[in-house]
């Protein structure tokens, strides 16, 4: 074979090509795949990137040795994030043009996109940065400059730079929190992207020009806006607005608590943890826990002449069981005398739960449980009869009773938790004002910087693989490769009836990065490069390899009622 030759084998077409050296990936794509189709639908897509050899790449990649190949769409999760990642940048060039003078901050993800606000550059006595309230008409004219930018179909570029000189460019732009993450970082050498003279600094491949994103919408939200990139199964279309008051309070309520701690990016809460301040961060973010946990349990004590059943529901991970824990302490203090069912135990027999479209058992469809038999119990017990207590037997499929009965004394309130516990249509016969409904979720607002916002789904994730390993014997191989199932079931039975619940507990902790990356970096380095997991793998590690660990010293300090003990151990609830 020619030294100049090399074998490609391309995951798409299941073939081996031959390739010159040093061609890019974006070569080969235009010469044996240019585009992507999803097996499930059929749909083409264009390719936004590819993996090679499992590792994610961007379409300007020489190569330099034979790989396998696969290209991927936005049907494919790194797909999607390469696209949104440059959407990020377009939406960032255009606030540059039209206002100088701000700093785009792209905050948390909402069920419609990102939630990005527009700050004045000059920050107030106190350190902070106004929010600049935007006009609809000038929201307009962000929209209409991205639409700009994306028909001349600007190239995106990437290059090393001393990180030096990125620090210099990102305080010349306002981006504190960006040049102090590199900054903590101690790095000598920084990755840059760069669109049409802007710089900045993404955490993973974008697209290779922004003719590729022509599909998106910018809408006002709240005091900022909605950065609107399509949906998932239809690459057409936008994702449609929904607006969710009650998660933005409660994001909006974390941010607070990143104020009190006096910490809002990965760089200063690395520079905090680096001067021996770990300790008492997590001092004072368990204590602003504690007092929500007080809250909520005031909350069901103030209506328990009415409310006498507490619903409690929440997405993978997100410490719904340690959370139930706290607000049952809690209303223990108040007085209040909590009684937990476990809602598995309202299972139907196995021989009865519904399939799903691929024929499977469904158990974490609604109708897997006898919501009959469920309403029927919670009525009695309303009504002040006694009743016996179901047990499902997981191993015969089916329900049995053991003599556990129960009654609802005067002080008495029953606290259930379960994955359909906001769903009304669980307990559609049962007066609603006799329910109260928390929402439990690990709702993060701290960000890597200013324009990279920290997914809450990779925190949950992260919390999981560490739990699966330690209490269930679960391979991080296999937690892995589980999540996307799991994220589907919270997409459809969890998410929709966020907005239900009478009171929201945010479980995130501003340390718990640094904490969940001691235990998490080295089950993750575990996952071998030819596992189907190995490039969520090194997604991870490279997202973790941004943080500052925290050292077993600092991890003994976190009290063992606090939340993060139901994830690595030690807890005394």
């Amino acid at each position: 074979m020619d030294t100049q030759e090399l074998q490609i084998w391309c995951v798409n077409d299941g073939k081996r090509h031959k390739a010159s050296l040093g061609m890019t990936l974006a070569d080969v794509s235009k010469k044996w795949c240019t585009k992507v189709k999803d097996p499930k639908t059929g749909t083409n897509y264009p390719v936004l990137a590819a993996l090679v050899d499992h590792k994610l790449k961007e379409l300007c990649y020489p190569m330099v040795m034979s790989h396998e190949i696969e290209f991927i769409g936005y049907n494919h999760p790194d797909g999607r994030r390469c696209y949104i990642r440059s959407l990020c940048f377009v939406l960032q060039k255009a606030v540059r043009e039209l206002f100088p003078d701000k700093i785009l901050v792209i905050d948390h993800s909402l069920p419609s996109g990102l939630y990005c606000e527009l700050k004045e550059s000059v920050r107030r006595e106190d350190g902070h940065r106004p929010v600049y309230f935007l006009k609809d008409e000038e929201i307009d004219r962000l929209k209409a400059r991205m639409q700009e930018i994306i028909a001349a179909d600007l190239p995106f570029g990437k290059t090393k730079i001393p990180a030096e000189d990125a620090i210099r460019i990102y305080e010349g732009q306002h981006q504190r929190h960006k040049a102090e993450l590199l900054r903590s970082l101690g790095k000598f050498i920084a990755n840059v992207y760069t669109l049409d003279g802007l710089t900045d600094t993404f955490y993973g491949p974008l697209v290779p020009s922004t003719g590729y994103l022509k599909t998106f919408d910018l809408n006002g939200f709240g005091n900022g806006l909605c950065l609107q990139p399509p949906i998932l199964n239809d690459f057409s279309k936008v994702m449609p607005m929904r607006r969710q008051s009650k998660i933005a309070a409660t994001l909006a309520e974390y941010s607070h608590w990143c104020s009190i701690i006096g910490i809002h990016g990965i760089g200063e809460l690395n520079q905090a943890i680096q001067a021996g301040k770990a300790v008492d961060i997590i001092n004072i973010a368990e204590a602003l826990h504690g007092r929500k946990y007080a809250a909520i349990a005031d909350e069901i004590y103030n209506r328990r002449g009415q409310s006498r059943i507490v619903m409690i529901a929440g997405p993978s991970s997100s410490g719904k069981t340690s959370s139930s824990l706290r607000i049952a302490l809690q209303c223990r203090v108040l007085g209040l005398k909590p009684k937990v069912i476990e809602l598995d135990n309202y299972f139907v027999d196995r021989d009865k739960t519904p399939l799903d479209e691929n024929g499977e058992r469904d158990f974490e469809s609604l109708y897997s449980m006898d919501l009959d038999f469920l309403n029927l119990q919670l009525n009695q017990l309303l009504a002040g009869e006694e009743i016996e207590v179901p047990k499902y037997d997981f191993k015969q499929g089916s329900r049995t009773f053991t003599g556990n009965r129960m009654r609802l004394g005067a002080n008495d309130i029953l606290i259930m938790e379960g994955i359909h516990a906001l769903n009304p249509e669980m307990t559609s016969a049962v007066d609603n004002n006799k329910i109260f409904r928390v929402y439990a979720s690990a709702l993060t607002s701290l960000n890597i910087d200013e324009n990279n916002n920290l997914s809450t789904s990779d925190n949950r994730l992260l919390r999981r693989m560490v739990r699966d390993n330690r209490v269930r014997g679960i391979s991080p191989e296999d937690t892995l490769l589980r999540w996307h199932s799991v994220r589907r079931g919270e997409t459809k039975n969890i998410f929709p009836f966020q907005e239900n619940a009478d009171a929201i507990f945010n479980s995130a902790l501003i340390f718990e990065l640094p904490m969940l990356k001691y235990y998490a970096e080295p089950l993750l380095r575990r996952i071998q490069p030819s596992s189907p997991a190995y490039t969520e793998a090194i997604r991870l590690l490279k997202f973790l390899s941004y943080i500052t660990a925290l050292q077993p010293s600092e991890i003994a300090a976190i009290p063992p009622t606090s939340i993060m003990r139901e994830f690595i151990g030690g807890q005394t609830l």
